[in-house]
């Protein structure tokens, strides 16, 4: 079957979003609690996209242009709502669904913070046998409603915003005679006395970078487990299995050129968390790692973390590795990237994103974000592999890595750089 999402929101602008809290919040601020309820509904669709890759997620706007929106949210694809009151708007947006072949379209505002990934899968499970599915909402609205088909006469004659809403419709799915399935009932965000709904989300975007990884991401991706995350892979053009790994891993798949540093930038760019972890193919999350990474941000001096770093492998050497890396993270607040860097999306925006160069892509950006505030190691480990170790030998990896980063300091040419590195 075809399906299509479609969220419904308004741009936020003072004075404009979310009135009926302005007396509470101010203009300013309930524009501000407009966008934040937004970006967690983009989010949480996003994250369901995973389970359903084929499904596609539509923002129906209204205010703002397409540039607008796509600067402020990405990579997401906007279409204005159409002219009239809330149902012309509703059906206009199930009739352009069903005229580009969907046969089962859900629609959703951005004022409902408890919606999850299982509620729009139940939905649309929903429209497998029913005609209509609704998800009611305490104030006597709903927070959802989907359609196998457009039902002009269920947005006829409703007296949108007030507590008749739901039972009128209702009404008339069954002067219509159509089956109709409701989920849980949930509240929408619109009135002061609904502010104590809302806490600010934290969004995690975890972003891996693969290159012929087919051995290692599945471990990878296992280390994430059900965390609320959105998780996204870029392949850097791998030859063997890894794309196919991750998309049956429900991870969304970017392509770009080989290059870490590039393909990090290509993945935050396409991200949607407001914080961005940057995870290596073969490196595995500690268990709650989704916590430790918001505690750690949370103080104001902190304007990135990383994690401490266990290697796989029982080789005592590389005891002392662990070791000589946990005194330089914590002391020279110098984690590198195999510990899974985690910073706030605007602290990344704000220092450009990785560099594109050969290597040193992750130093480089520690070096900045020194310069502006402390980095702070979580109280737990990653795994990564040892395949760097092994190939080299213990004494010369670790021997190298510091004449390149000698070689830097000395004004080397990256290239020149990479080619000792590579060969």
């Amino acid at each position: 079957m075809s399906q299509r999402l479609i969220l419904f929101s308004r741009y936020p602008t003072a004075g404009r979003s979310k009135t009926r809290l302005i007396p509470a919040l101010g203009p300013e601020g309930a524009a501000d609690l407009q966008r934040q309820l937004t970006e967690w509904t983009v989010f949480t669709a996003h994250r369901w996209q995973a389970r359903s890759p084929q499904t596609k997620v539509l923002i129906a706007t209204s205010g703002g242009t397409s540039e607008d929106w796509q600067q402020w949210l990405g990579a997401v694809e906007v279409q204005p709502q159409a002219e009239g009151d809330l149902g012309d708007r509703l059906h206009q947006a199930f009739q352009a669904a069903q005229q580009a072949g969907k046969n089962r379209t859900v629609i959703i505002g951005c004022d409902c913070p408890s919606i999850t990934p299982d509620h729009l899968t139940a939905a649309f499970q929903a429209l497998e046998t029913a005609d209509v599915v609704l998800g009611p909402a305490t104030d006597g609205g709903y927070w959802l409603i989907g359609l196998r088909q457009p039902q002009a006469r269920l947005f006829q004659d409703i007296d949108w915003g007030s507590d008749r809403v739901l039972a009128q419709t209702l009404q008339a799915a069954q002067a219509a005679d159509l089956q109709v399935v409701q989920l849980e009932s949930l509240s929408d965000l619109d009135r002061p006395e609904d502010l104590d709904l809302w806490q600010p989300q934290p969004q995690l975007s975890v972003i891996i970078t693969t290159l012929n990884e087919a051995a290692n991401l599945p471990h990878t991706l296992a280390s994430i487990g059900d965390a609320p995350v959105e998780t996204l892979v870029v392949d850097g053009g791998s030859q063997d299995e890894t794309v196919a790994i991750a998309k049956a891993w429900g991870a969304k798949v970017i392509h770009s050129p080989a290059g870490r540093g590039r393909q990090f930038n290509q993945g935050a760019a396409a991200a949607h968390g407001n914080i961005l972890l940057f995870l290596h193919g073969d490196t595995r999350l500690p268990p709650q790692f989704f916590n430790h990474v918001v505690q750690t941000l949370q103080s104001p001096k902190v304007v990135a973390g990383a994690f401490q770093l266990q290697i796989d492998s029982s080789d005592w050497r590389l005891r002392w590795v662990e070791r000589g890396v946990r005194w330089r993270s914590r002391w020279l607040q110098q984690p590198y990237g195999d510990q899974a860097l985690f910073l706030r999306r605007d602290r990344w925006h704000a220092i450009g994103g990785f560099s594109t160069g050969p290597l040193l892509e992750d130093y480089r950006l520690v070096q900045q974000l020194r310069r502006q505030g402390q980095i702070a190691i979580a109280p737990a480990a990653v795994t990564t592999s040892a395949r760097r170790w092994q190939r080299r030998g213990v004494l010369q990896t670790t021997l190298l890595n510091q004449l390149i980063l000698l070689g830097h300091h000395c004004g080397l040419s990256d290239q020149r750089l990479a080619n000792w590195y590579h060969h």
